[in-house]
């Protein structure tokens, strides 16, 4: 939602909220560092119906803790974890991952491990080995974090494919943006982006099916339209979106909602078969 315009104007949070809900989503997706901001976020989320994602990027257990106290405030669904620590080996990695998930279980908050550069998930293969060491490690896809991590040749292969289904396999959220292999964030109206489109619906429409085989009754699946604004939009020479990331938003909520409804049709027919 920030516009990072050249122009300097900015929505207020009030003003954000009343696109998002107008606009037909479902909820938001929002930081919990500074409980300031969060009880701004929060007096202005009052009586709107608008579910909330909490998003935190913890180094120590403590850490965590204070962004679970954040995000019950705000009545998160659950906490996007990206650990904001790199150690080289997997078991340096274990005793940390699972004493936050013991936190998280203890608080009744569930988090899931976002693939994300520059975290402890910044790799793919890593993060594989992470999740075969910790079984109770959900994860949160961002695709496009891998896709340029790993910067697969396209099309996509089949040792490749099976990679990242490891991951969709264990996840129980989505980021939605669409990479290439050599930017993390690609138009998805431009024609010649189409195919990156084509990938990633592909990969989300496995994730959704993937997720209903593991899911009780009842659960609640989010998806972010997370179109970020520069540094991970392309921009022009003042510095300025080459499109419109709120309409391409719209686009990719419209697209995602057919994926996920028709897997919810075929998982019924194939139950009543």
């Amino acid at each position: 939602m920030e516009r990072r315009h050249s122009d300097g104007i900015e929505g207020s949070i009030e003003q954000n909220l009343t696109m998002i809900k107008q606009a037909g989503f479902d909820g938001v997706s929002t930081s919990c560092i500074d409980p300031a901001r969060v009880a701004q976020i929060a007096r202005a989320l009052a009586g709107t119906g608008l579910a909330v994602e909490g998003m935190c990027f913890p180094r120590t257990i403590d850490d965590l803790k204070a962004a679970i106290n954040l995000g019950q405030q705000l009545g998160a669904l659950h906490l996007n974890v990206q650990p904001d620590v790199r150690p080289r080996r997997v078991a340096d990695c274990i005793p940390l991952l699972e004493a936050w998930i013991r936190v998280a279980q203890e608080a009744r908050m569930p988090i899931y491990f976002e693939t994300h550069r520059n975290r402890m998930t910044t790799d793919l293969l890593f993060t594989l080995d992470l999740i075969d060491q910790v079984p109770g490690m959900c994860m949160l896809a961002d695709l496009s974090h891998v896709l340029v991590g790993r910067e697969f040749w396209y099309p996509i292969t089949d040792e490749d494919e099976a990679l990242v289904r490891q991951v969709l396999d264990r996840t129980w959220a989505f980021h939605g943006r669409v990479a290439s292999r050599e930017q993390v964030q690609v138009e998805i109206t431009f024609p010649q982006h189409k195919v990156w489109l084509e990938l990633f619906l592909r990969w989300w429409d496995y994730g959704f099916r993937s997720w209903r085989k593991r899911a009780g009754a009842g659960a609640v699946l989010s998806f972010v339209c997370e179109l970020g604004p520069r540094p991970y939009a392309i921009t022009d020479r003042e510095g300025n979106d080459t499109t419109d990331r709120w309409q391409e938003a719209l686009l990719m909520k419209s697209l995602v909602r057919d994926l996920f409804e028709r897997s919810a049709v075929d998982a019924q027919l194939g139950s009543v078969a």
